[in-house]
């Protein structure tokens, strides 16, 4: 049996990418040494930090 994690991650989500993406990723993970799940949830973050603040931005306007 596999060892207990603490943060367990159950939940998949895939999507299609064309081969230049693919190659862009690949090109990512090389320099970054992280996996395509690393690299995304990175992005995830980015994006939503970055929404955050655009969404901060237009409820003070």
């Amino acid at each position: 049996m596999g060892r207990m994690r603490e943060n367990p991650r159950y939940n998949v989500i895939s999507m299609r990418i064309s081969d230049e993406e693919r190659e862009h990723l690949e090109n990512i993970m090389e320099k970054t040494h992280k996996s395509i799940s690393d690299i995304m949830r990175e992005a995830m973050d980015h994006f939503a930090a970055t929404y955050e603040q655009v969404d901060l931005q237009h409820k003070a306007a």
